[in-house]
């Protein structure tokens, strides 16, 4: 058994420059159905199936194999078919499969192959190509095991398609052989079927595992085919081991891998049917090669033979099918070497060409049926006959003169036979196309003479063996030379640089194009002494001078030649050389000594400066040791430098370079400074953590914000007592905290802090202060009681031990009852004065001290006995209400004088002048209380009898009084009680100013006082307005806060007399002085539209209704006439009703109006509303309207004006309606959509 060939890599399927098609390939399996079931994708020999797995990598997998798939759906998935084939659904025992059979040959007429015009793809974005043969990798190998199973593949699977068959124009089809490759015989297709039927048997036997029962169930493949080297490939010809039909490529190409080795190892073989076949197709006898020529042969062959010794334990009718391709392959490297397969054919005879002449061949045969492939036949051998040479290359100009041209030319191929002679032709320089023979013989080189000077020739040449003439080769033209050139024109700079000077130069004018010139460029050095000497000879016209000094001058001619002599140099010119760059300076050194933030470097000109002084230098810095970062710190002609601004303890880098007219240096290497470290700077306050103990604090602190360039080392605390400034380390390391004990429980400490580095510490930090915690103090002592009076005790004692600790506060409880006290002072304080004790009663009182550690016992109860007081002090004071004052009175003194003050009847007690006031009695403290005494502030105290009401007079109105109360008995006088405010009520209000704003002959507007807009308060007057009837008595009008009211329905030209009186919550103020108004007279109405009767052409008469008289005021009216689109004008004026209006136009249209005045008694006009305009229409000749139509038909023109002018009105008002009704909704909408929701 045969080698395998080692698996082919993924490079070579997926190829950049072809596409992958992102569908299934054509042969799939559904097994089942389901939502969610397995795709078995079965890939048949010879092709490749790609996947793209889960970590994005692509997954090769070549044929025969099958591939289980998850589908989501149980969906078959789209089928790419490829052009030429038709893809065939067939369900078998519950199974799906899709086929991908050749289309029918009727829809390509001809015989020719269906790929010459491949149909679209089924899929827009699955485009069909036909890659070009030389982009096609060598045939797909197979794989020894498939890596992984169902859950190591992506559901996205990407196929790979086998280019199809380029057929050429010269490629020749048999009328049969595409019809014997399409219709296969009965015989043939059930055995294409039953091998069909078995390899699926083999392939699904391991169809739910892994890749390796895969592999392991697939048909070997056959040992007799090599596959050590790829096919080529022969575009010119059509044929080629890549370029094979659809059917071959699914078919044929995998036969030779049905044999080879398991995943495990174990051989896999051929059922006894294809075995059969295949031993069928291996026995095919030597070809026969016919017809040979110097560059072609006929080879042909007869079909597969049984042999004589065959048992066939298979099948005993198993014949050849006709369904059979043949792969005819050749080798020029004997017969054990590398053959190429030329052709697949389906006839016994093929045709090769393009062969070598005189070359020795081997040729074999292949028969391929399906998906297997035969062993080799015997090779034949054969020889092609020789020819006439290969076309020679043109002959070449070896020398010249004016009059003489030397050509040379070199041998071609002669194809088996010597070349005896050359055939050498020329144009005898007449340029018409016509060619004669200048020379026959087997010399490679010749000699013309007696030619023209400066003349142009056309020669070709032709190769002679004993086979016959070869082609001439191309037609080339070559030049004489002619006369000496003149001397040409100095050279012209193109670029200086530093080592070189490119010039160029221009040819001669006197030399024609046809001559061949050389140039001569001469150089001399400037101060060399060796004068000039050549650089370059040749026939371009430029040249770069190289390897020259910088900044140097030199000076260049240039001379021409030819075949007949040398002209004389051009002027000299000078060119100089551009500088060089300068070279690195030295590194810098450090000038002094290096400060925390500073630095001075120094450093020495570069040894070489390029030819060019240095103008500047430029200094670069980079902080850290990495040098990624640089910046530019320094630019110009100075040798040093101080780099200032730095950080403390950091390391830094400086280089720099030159800058010349050569251009910039290298850098120079790296000087690296390390700026020497600093203290630390001040740490914060350390800070308490937890809450104090009594001998003991926890301290923590962080590091410094500043560590001076060098890391912190360590930490020191230092601390300091209440009574001394003296301070003493308590701690020093490197942690964070620490803990301080050995302390007294209720003392301030203050702690500092400082860092170090190893610069040394820095500065001590701020003072945190810190107070240990206290102990609970000791009992008190039993307080002592001092009864100061009969309400106030004074109860006192001492501080106990406080333990460490300052006592914060005292607890006094205090009560009737020793088993009932409370805590009725809590303080500092080591007294308290107990108030508000009732006079005669048996009191107990304790006490306790308390500090931060905690509360203290309570001493010895106290027994203490308050003596009898005076009453004690009023708790309330009530104001009487205006109806409680009248039922009480004052003296008669009081009432007399009353009197005599103000004699207008008026109450007895006023609430502005008088204030009644009522108590609650207070606590007698034992003794009856005989009087009140109550205090007004700076009027003399009132006493009363021992009474809880009383009204006090003679005061001032809206005054705010402060009031207090006490009482007293036969002990004495009590306390005051609590000060009380109370205000009397200011008098009522003045009467204000009336005023009339506006009037008309119907209404009065009319205002009093200033009409502040502000809302009125609970004190503002309210007014009352009256007017005046016929009887002089004065009616209520209005009664509010307002400040204006508007009297309507009134009279003409009437005088109305009124009063206003303003009142609060003092009272009703005084009645104003009477006002007198009087009301204009009235214009007169409107008069109705007018009516207007045409009399002639030239005439109308206009007339209205009369008006009655106004009070006995005469009316008149007032006609105005407008015509056209003028303005009015009047026509009339006068009390009569009517008026004749003459000289009118007959084509113009006249309108009218009228409006009433009043002539009043006083000489004074009062003129009314115009009435309606009336229009009067010029007469037409067809129709005359009649005198009494004109009237009414005015009239209805302007009522139908009025009522259309009403109706504008009310619809405007409409539609102010509904907007104002659609931006509430819309208001509302927003509110309830956007806020609440």
């Amino acid at each position: 058994m045969a080698d395998h060939t080692p698996p082919l890599e993924s490079g070579q399927l997926l190829s950049p420059e072809l596409p992958i098609l992102a569908s299934p390939p054509p042969p799939a399996m559904v097994n089942g159905e389901g939502p969610q079931q397995v795709i078995l994708v079965q890939v048949n020999p010879g092709e490749a199936f790609t996947i793209r797995r889960e970590d994005g990598q692509y997954q090769c997998i070549t044929g025969p194999a099958q591939v289980p798939m998850m589908s989501p759906n149980g969906s078959v998935p789209p089928i790419y078919v490829p052009p030429g084939y038709v893809s065939q659904i067939i369900e078998e025992n519950g199974v799906r499969r899709v086929l991908v059979l050749p289309q029918q040959p009727d829809f390509h007429p001809g015989g020719h192959s269906p790929l010459h015009h491949p149909p679209p793809p089924p899929h827009a974005h699955l485009p069909a190509f036909i890659p070009h043969p030389a982009m096609m990798g060598p045939p797909p190998h197979m794989y020894t095991g498939m890596p992984g199973g169902v859950g190591d593949m992506s559901s996205q699977y990407i196929p790979q398609y086998h280019p199809a068959h380029i057929f050429s124009e010269q490629d020749s089809h048999s009328q049969h052989g595409r019809q014997t490759f399409l219709h296969r015989d009965d015989r043939a297709s059930k055995t294409h079927e039953r091998l069909q039927k078995k390899l699926k048997e083999r392939q699904g036997g391991g169809g739910g595992g892994g890749g390796g029962g895969q592999v392991k169930d697939s048909p070997p493949s056959s040992p007799q085919k090599s596959c050590s080297s790829p096919p080529t490939v022969d575009i010119h010809n059509g044929i080629g081991g890549k370029a094979l039909d659809a059917e071959h490529r699914h078919g044929v190409a995998c036969s030779d891998r049905q044999i080879g080795k398991g995943k495990n190892g174990e051989s896999r073989e051929l059922d006894k049917e294809a075995q059969a076949l295949l031993t069928l197709l291996s026995n095919i006898s030597k070809p026969v090669v016919s017809d040979i020529q110097a560059r072609g042969a006929v080879v042909s062959w007869s079909a597969p033979t049984r042999p004589e010794s065959e048992n066939n334990t298979v099948e005993d009718d198993t014949s050849l099918p006709e369904a059979l391709s043949y792969e005819v392959g050749f080798s020029i490297n004997g017969k054990d070497g590398k053959y190429q397969n030329i052709s697949s054919v389906h006839e016994l005879s093929a045709t090769l060409e393009n062969l070598r002449p005189a070359t020795d061949y081997h040729v074999r045969v292949q028969a391929a049926c399906n998906c297997l492939l035969g062993s080799p036949s015997e090779a034949v051998s054969f020889t092609t006959l020789s020819c006439e040479p290969d076309p020679p290359s043109p002959p070449k100009k070896a020398s010249g003169t004016k009059n003489t041209l030397v050509l040379t030319w070199k041998a071609p191929c002669d194809n088996g036979s010597k070349i005896k002679n050359y055939i050498l032709q020329w144009d005898e320089g007449k340029g018409t196309g016509t060619f004669e023979q200048c020379y026959y013989g087997p010399q490679k080189q010749y000699r013309v003479t007696k030619l023209a000077p400066a003349s142009r020739y056309s020669f070709r040449l032709a190769a002679k063996n004993d086979m016959g003439v070869s082609e001439f080769s191309e037609v080339v033209d070559l030049f004489t030379s002619c006369s000496v050139p003149l001397p040409p024109f100095p050279p012209e700079l193109e670029m200086a640089g530093v080592t070189f000077l490119s010039m160029k130069w221009q040819r001669p004018g006197s030399s024609p194009k046809e001559d061949d010139i050389y140039y001569v460029l001469e150089m001399e050095e400037e101060g060399s002494g060796y004068g000039f000497q050549p650089s370059y000879d040749g026939d371009e016209l430029s040249h770069t001078v190289r390897n020259l000094r910088r900044s140097t001058k030199y000076k260049f001619r240039v001379a021409a030649y030819n075949s007949e002599g040398k002209s004389n140099p051009s002027q000299v010119v000078e060119f100089i050389t551009k500088p060089d760059r300068p070279s690195c300076p030295c590194r810098p050194v450090i000038r002094g000594r290096v400060q925390p933030d500073s630095f001075k470097i120094a450093w020495e000109p570069p040894k070489d400066n390029g030819g060019a002084e240095v103008t500047k230098y430029v200094v670069e810095l980079s902080e850290g040791l990495s040098g990624l970062l640089w910046g530019l710190v320094y630019s110009g002609p100075a040798l040093e430098h101080v780099c200032d601004g730095l950080k403390p303890g950091c390391s830094y880098q400086a280089r720099l370079y030159c800058i010349s007219e050569g251009g910039q240096s290298p850098l120079s290497e790296t000087l690296q400074v390390q700026t020497p470290a600093v203290p630390p700077g001040p740490c914060l306050p350390p800070r308490l953590v937890g809450k104090p103990k009594a001998r003991e604090v926890q301290l923590r602190w962080g590091p410094p914000q500043v560590d001076g360039g060098s890391p912190v080392s360590c930490y020191s605390v230092e601390i300091s007592g209440p009574q001394s400034e003296e301070s003493r380390e308590v701690y020093q390391g490197t942690e964070l905290d620490c803990s301080v004990g050995g302390l007294f429980p209720g003392k301030t400490y203050s702690f500092r802090l400082k860092a170090a580095n190893k610069a040394g510490f820095g500065p001590l930090s701020e003072r945190c202060e810190v107070t240990t915690g206290p102990g609970a103090p000791e009992h008190c002592r039993a307080p002592s009681t001092t009864c100061k009076s009969p309400s106030c005790v004074v109860v006192s004692w001492e501080a106990p031990p406080c333990n460490g600790a300052p006592v914060t506060e005292f607890r006094l409880e205090w009560g009737a009852a020793e088993g009932s006290m409370q805590v009725c002072y809590s303080g500092p304080g080591l007294s308290h004065e107990m108030k508000g004790l009732l006079p005669a009663t048996n009191y107990f009182c304790r006490v306790q001290a308390v500090n931060m550690a905690g509360v203290g016992p309570f001493s010895e109860a106290v027994l203490c006995q308050t003596p009898c007081s005076v009453p004690a002090a009023v708790s309330n004071i009530y104001v009487l209400k205006e109806s409680e004052l009248q039922k009480y009175g004052t003296s008669a003194d009081e009432e007399e004088e009353e009197e005599e003050v103000d004699s207008r009847p008026q109450p007895v007690i006023s609430p502005s002048t008088c204030l009644g006031i009522s108590w609650d009695p207070p606590c007698n403290h034992g003794s009856e209380i005989t009087s009140y005494l109550i205090d007004l502030g700076e009027r003399q105290p009132i006493v009363v009898g021992p009474v809880t009401k009383h009204v006090i007079q003679h005061l001032q109105p809206d005054t705010s009084y402060r009031i207090r109360i006490q009482a007293q008995n036969s002990l004495g006088t009590g306390p005051f009680s609590h000060t009380f405010k109370l205000k009397t009520k200011p008098l009522p209000p003045q009467p204000p100013r009336l005023e009339c704003t506006a009037f008309s002959h119907q209404t009065l507007r009319l205002k009093w006082g200033d009409g502040n807009a502000k809302a009125a308060t609970s004190d503002a007057p309210q007014y009352h307005l009256q007017m005046g009837d016929k009887n002089g008595r004065f009616v209520s009008l209005y009664k509010g806060p307002c400040h204006t009211h508007k009297v309507q329905r009134l009279n003409e030209s009437t005088s109305y007399t009124f009063r206003i009186q303003a009142f609060n919550e003092a009272g009703e103020g005084p009645f104003s002085s009477v006002y007198t108004f009087t009301t204009p007279r009235s214009p007169p109405p409107p008069v109705k539209a007018p009516k207007v009767e045409r009399l002639d052409e030239n005439s109308c008469e206009v007339s209205w209704e009369a008006l009655p008289l106004m009070k006995g005021d005469p009316v008149i009216y007032s006609l105005q006439c407008m015509m056209g689109n003028s303005e009015f004008k009047q026509a009339f004026k006068g009390s009569a009703t009517s008026f004749h209006v003459q000289n009118l136009q007959p084509s113009s249209d006249y309108r009218f109006r009228v409006c009433a005045i009043r002539q009043c008694q006083d000489a004074t006009e009062l003129s009314g509303p115009y009435s309606p305009t009336v229009t009067l229409s010029p007469q037409r000749n067809d129709a005359v309207s009649s005198s009494g139509a004109a009237g009414p038909g005015s009239r209805t023109s302007a009522e139908s004006i009025r009522t259309r002018q009403s109706l504008t009105d009310e619809q405007c008002a409409f539609l102010l309606l509904m907007v104002f009704a659609v931006i509430a909704i819309l208001i509302a909408f927003v509110i309830q959509y956007f806020v609440i929701k």
